[in-house]
Order: structure tokens, then sequence, then C-alpha cells
């Protein structure tokens, strides 16, 4: 059971996804502070989402970002045709706060729909259906005992739970379910609460663990929790089926019409059973990810080759997380991969670029990495004498990386011509998407000519999204 021991935190705050939060008076907001839009969200460019991190929501495995609402997520934002922006957030009364108060557009837990809740934000329409169990364990002999005789030992019929100790958290679905059931059955059924800063995951694993009798989950999650704690048995439903939802403020009607009509069409489609398989019906995939080293869930690292990756970024003076962002958007980790163009290894060096930088095999992990950050300090060298600030510098570093310094410089040049700021990002960005348009890529002042830049442009918000989504799952210790 060690291995249990040690990553049975890999469903922590999981089962948040399925619960109720205390009445709405408990709300620090009880309506909309802002008003946010269909038509403002698309304006601006991008939507932000408030998710949970967790093993099926939202996670980093292998330096990929995955999950459930994750996926989903990434079609919506491309139904709308803005940029995926998120911001992880633990707890859904506080979720709700911060949708209301406008730090996100849209709350992407899976909801249970609530009569409280619906009074203080808009729910998309229902993405599945769940239901509560009892998770109980089986007696030490159960291998030996026929189904028959097993589900004699078994609490069965919930009017057996009278008397019985059920521990749940307070101001939960399943603490609201254990009130009800003790009014349906006509008798008491012992609810215990366990802190308000306990994840009920951990109560599953009590019940495992011989620790306490009872507690009552969903039941994807127990299904899933079965898979690691065999001994559990979690077969007895205590509720009706109930919605699972997303969420938007109250005032935000375009929003939410736009959400049902590309919800509607990608459940006709198989993309959305896919994407529900992957992550609720692939117990021995999800205990793969869970525990692996290279996933945010078991461990805290992002590649094989993160240490050498912290002692290259090292030598830049940046968060290695930044620099592993990099190298996943250039290689996904591959040592041996070679792009259409000839750029090979972890950081796709072309031929020209890795003889430059004294990269003699482009195959070999240290060698290459070694090349890309020597390449990368030749970058920041040139900007840093006319872009002062940091974080827009980093922006023209990985745009050159991308496509070349001749395309960047010509981009400043026409942004100086037209009388703007070119020491600003988003204005070279601009400059830099024109130079497919033969009236500014024939001017005399451009070097490099034609580009299709959309791709150094993607390339950079790629690279920054990345950075932030693994500064929010990996670790850094402390200096």
């Amino acid at each position: 059971m060690q291995w249990l021991r040690r990553h049975f935190s890999f469903l922590s705050l999981l089962l948040l996804l399925f619960s109720c939060s205390r009445p709405s008076s408990t709300l620090e907001t009880s309506g909309p502070e802002v008003a946010v839009d269909l038509e403002e969200i698309k304006e601006r460019g991008y939507l932000y989402a408030l998710v949970d991190n967790n093993s099926f929501s939202y996670f980093i495995y292998k330096g990929r970002s995955m999950g459930f609402e994750y996926e989903l997520l990434k079609l919506l934002a491309s139904h709308l045709d803005v940029e995926l922006r998120i911001r992880v957030v633990s707890g859904i009364e506080r979720a709700i706060d911060q949708l209301n108060r406008g730090e996100g557009d849209i709350l992407a837990f899976p909801l249970t729909v609530t009569k409280e809740r619906t009074e203080i934000v808009e729910f998309t329409n229902q993405h599945f259906e769940s239901y509560q169990v009892l998770v109980q364990r089986k007696p030490d002999n159960w291998r030996q005992l026929s189904r028959e005789q097993l589900d004699k030992l078994m609490i069965r019929k919930p009017v057996d739970l009278i008397g019985k100790e059920v521990h749940v958290m307070p101001g939960s679905s399943f603490a609201q379910r254990l009130t009800h059931l003790s009014e349906e059955i006509g008798g008491e059924i012992i609810t215990r609460y366990d802190s308000a800063n306990a994840e009920t995951e951990h109560l599953i694993r009590a019940v495992a663990m011989g620790e306490i009798e009872f507690t009552i989950t969903d039941h994807l999650i127990a299904r899933v929790n079965a898979n690691f704690y065999p001994n559990l048995d979690v077969e007895t439903v205590v509720s009706l089926p109930q919605q699972i939802s997303w969420a938007v403020r109250k005032n935000s009607p375009e929003l939410l019409y736009s959400i049902n009509e590309w919800l509607a069409k990608v459940k006709k489609e198989p993309t959305f059973m896919v994407i529900f398989n992957r992550y609720f019906n692939s117990p021995r995939n999800t205990l793969i990810r869970a525990t692996s080293d290279y996933s945010s869930l078991g461990g805290n690292k992002i590649s094989p080759y993160d240490e050498l990756i912290k002692a290259e970024a090292e030598r830049l003076g940046w968060d290695w997380r930044l620099l592993a962002a990099i190298v996943y958007q250039e290689s996904k980790f591959d040592p041996q991969g070679e792009s259409w163009a000839g750029a090979r290894g972890l950081m796709q060096l072309m031929p020209e670029t890795a003889n430059r930088f004294g990269v003699s095999d482009p195959n070999d992990p240290r060698q290459s990495l070694r090349g890309g950050v020597r390449f990368l300090k030749h970058l920041n060298d040139y900007w840093e004498r006319d872009i002062l600030e940091e974080d827009e510098r980093l922006k023209f570093i990985l745009a050159s990386y991308n496509a070349g310094l001749t395309h960047i410089i010509d981009a400043r040049k026409l942004a100086i011509k037209y009388g703007e700021d070119a020491t600003s990002w988003n204005v070279v960005e601009k400059y830099l998407l024109k130079k497919s348009d033969p009236d500014y890529y024939r001017d005399p002042i451009v070097m490099a000519g034609y580009c299709k830049c959309e791709e150094p442009v993607n390339y950079v918000r790629e690279i920054l999204n990345r950075y932030e989504e693994y500064k929010m799952h990996i670790t850094v210790p402390a200096p």
C-alpha cells in the first residue's frame, strides 16, 4: 500500500467537481459586479476561464496541458475565435465570487446545478448527469466471497444507514444529501463533518485504510478510486441523477447563448464522448498519468530533461519553466524530432544556427539545449539595446527565435515609419502580420520581404501561456 499512500493525493480536490456549496447567503456576492459579455470578450481577443486544478479538469502531463474542462475550453475558444486564458481557483464559492467580480468569464467547473446557485449564476445546458454513491469497505476475505455473499455483508439499502456514522465535507452536496436521506428513510444518519479545508478524496482513502466506515461521493469518482483501492465497494446508490454544467454571469446572455449553441453541436459529434471517456472511463490511463513523475498530479517534473533545462536556464537568468515551455513548443521534448524545414533536436535548431552556436550533434539533448540557449542569449543581447522592459523584450526574443531576427527588425522599421511605438510588442506584432501584404513587404525599408507571420505571433502567445500554466502547476523551491 506504500505507493497508494505516496500518490493518494492525485485525485485531491476532484470531488469538488460535483459538490454543492453552502446556501447562497454565505457567498460574498449576490450577482455580477461587472458587465462583460461576448462582444467585449471578442473585442479584447481572449476568454478567461476559471478552472479547478485536479486530475480530471486541468493538469500538466509530460509538458502538455490536459483535462476534461481544458480540452472542451480549447474547443470553445476556437469556436468563439478567441484565445483561451486559464485561471486556477480552488473552492466553488470562491470561484463563483471571482466570476461575478469579473476575474473570469466562465466558471468551467463541472458544477452541480442547485436552486441556490441559479439565483447567483446562469448555468449552461448540462454536460452530463451524475449521482451519488455510498463508499464502504469490503470485508478482509472479500476475494473468497461470491457476489451474493458480498451483497449480504454490504449496505445495499439506505435505511440500513440509520444510526451509522457517515463522514462528509461540510457544505457539500454529499452533506445535503445525508440530511435529505435521513428525512426520507425516517431515521437519523449520524453525519460527521471533516474540517472545512479537507478534501473529500481524503475521506475515500480513509475508508479504504479503515480509519472511517463510510463516506458519500460521486459515482464517477468512486469508480476511479475503486481501481486504486480494490477493497472499496461503491455500488450502493443514494441519490437521484444530478445535472452537471458550467456557469456564466447572469448578465452575459450572449456568451451563454453561444456556449449552448456550441455545446449542442459538439455533443452531437464523437469528440465530446472521446474527451469524456479519456478522463472518466480510462482508469488505467488515469493511474499512469496520476502516478507519473512527469505529471502535476503525482510529481513536480515536466520532462526527462528538467535538470539540463534548469542548468541552461540559469545561464540565461531565466525561470527554468520558461525555457521548458520553449522546448515543449519546439520539440515536445523529443530529442530526435526533425521539422519539414530541417530543424532538429530539442531546440529545433536549423543546421546553420547549430553550427554557429557550437552544436555538432543537434540530436544530443545537452548540445541542443546549450546551442539554443546561446542563440537566445545572442537575441537578448541584441534586443536589450532598444527594448529596456524585460517582459516586452522577452516577446521580441521569442519571435526572433521562431521567425528570424530580420523579420522582427522589419516590423519595427514599419512601426517607426508609421509613427507608432516600436518598443511595444503589441504594435510590432501588428506590423509583423502586415508582412504578408505587398503594400508592406515591398516597402524599400523591408529587408526580409514576404512573411506569413501568424506563426511567430502565435508562437509568442503559446509559449507565454504555457509558461503561465507551468507556473501554476510546477513549484519552484524558495530561494
